[in-house]
């Protein structure tokens, strides 16, 4: 589940990151998040449901 919003977040930071758009802001927000959130995980060492 994290990996696939960690993807889509990627996905939509790269759209926004080409476009330019004013979301592109919003997106690096929410990737710095799903990075943060991936990186706790490893480190936590938690196995995937």
């Amino acid at each position: 589940m994290l990996w696939t919003i960690f993807i889509v977040l990627l996905v939509l930071w790269v759209l926004g990151f080409v476009s330019g758009q004013v979301l592109g802001g919003f997106l690096h927000i929410l990737l710095v998040i799903a990075v943060a959130m991936l990186l706790i995980r490893v480190i936590q060492g938690r196995k995937p449901i």
